[in-house]
């Protein structure tokens, strides 16, 4: 059996770049929500619904996103660069 290589650094990050996104998004309509109505159940609400469907946007975008052959050729290079 043929070994997989380790993700790279990059490839683990990504989720964490995608909820870091969709956290700050959420935070600013939530405290703009809450400023406007000083409602805090509100405010939780705005924030819990942006989350997702900012998170979810970012996630299909990633999914629709090809690399062209540029990118192809950085990810070829870093893959000798590790090994």
């Amino acid at each position: 059996m043929s070994q997989t290589p380790p993700p790279s650094r990059r490839d683990l990050l990504r989720p964490i770049e995608m909820l870091g996104g969709a956290a700050i998004g959420s935070i600013f309509v939530g405290l703009i929500v809450l400023m406007v109505t000083r409602e805090v159940q509100l405010a939780a609400i705005a924030f819990g619904v942006v989350f997702i469907v900012v998170l979810v946007a970012l996630a299909m975008f990633a999914l629709v996103m090809k690399p062209d052959a540029a990118e192809f050729e950085e990810i070829a290079e870093e893959d000798r660069e590790g090994h």
